[in-house]
């Protein structure tokens, strides 16, 4: 598959995921809690389950790895990656800022990657190298030093034991600390308007298809220790608009554990 076929096929998948979600948002819907103590929905199962289906029809050799159902594996090096709603504490308390994750693995490397917002009707997506938001380029800001970041991450309740003491060292220097967003703070990174994203407790599905995202954009995505992002990685995540900022990001972490 080429990275222009990739795009065409993830957007006709956004579209019926959208679709989806839109249609069970702000409805009363009954909510399973999941051995993780995570939400689930029939939404969020519903979208998985139509996503799989499209890629075994259309792409009957590659992987499938999905939060809801786990992994396909397949006969190609290619595996799929999807998060069906990235953020359902959001989807299921009204908040519009949740998305579909989908990403494509080559050899286990994240090489494209899309986050669709249904409710807002924004795309980012990144194959070839470039970023783009609906459709148009987008970059990652300017920021050099944490002291003038912008730091994003989704909830402090995400930081188990000392990873909540890591997590305050770091941002107890930045400009300015703002909570939520889940894969939509990725987004606004990728735009340039904010600098700094730091999370915890990941799964694969959460990051790997933002990944080539944040780095077409211009932007830096490791863990905690600066190392590139895996299906065995160990869910501490950092997402910089620059690699000097990532740089120091990194450093201050290691001196807060």
């Amino acid at each position: 598959m080429s990275m222009q076929d990739f795009s065409s096929f993830a957007r006709r998948l956004a579209d019926q995921a959208g679709e989806i979600a839109r249609h069970y948002f702000r409805q009363e819907l009954a909510i399973d809690i999941k051995a993780d103590n995570s939400p689930v929905t029939r939404a969020d199962r519903e979208i998985e389950q139509c996503l799989r289906s499209q890629i075994s029809i259309e792409r009957p050799d590659d992987g499938i790895f999905g939060e809801e159902y786990g992994e396909k594996v397949g006969r190609d090096s290619a595996t799929w990656v999807i998060d069906p709603i990235d953020g359902t504490k959001s989807f299921i308390t009204g908040l519009p800022l949740f998305g579909t994750l989908i990403g494509l693995l080559r050899g286990g490397v994240p090489v494209a990657g899309m986050i669709a917002v249904p409710v807002l009707d924004e795309r980012w997506e990144a194959e070839n190298g470039e970023a783009r938001l609906n459709g148009r380029p987008c970059r990652t800001s300017r920021c050099r030093t944490v002291a003038e970041a912008c730091l994003y991450t989704t909830s402090p309740d995400s930081f188990a034991g000392p990873d909540l003491a890591t997590f305050a060292g770091l941002a107890s220097g930045v400009r300015l600390q703002r909570f939520g967003g889940d894969c939509y703070a990725y987004g606004l990174l990728a735009s340039g308007h904010i600098d700094l994203v730091v999370e915890a407790g990941l799964q694969p599905y959460d990051y790997l298809p933002i990944v080539p995202i944040v780095i077409a954009a211009g932007g830096c995505m490791t863990d905690w220790q600066g190392r590139p992002l895996t299906l065995r990685s160990d869910g501490r995540v950092v997402a910089s608009a620059s690699a000097d900022l990532h740089a120091e990001a990194v450093r201050k972490l290691a001196a807060a554990r």
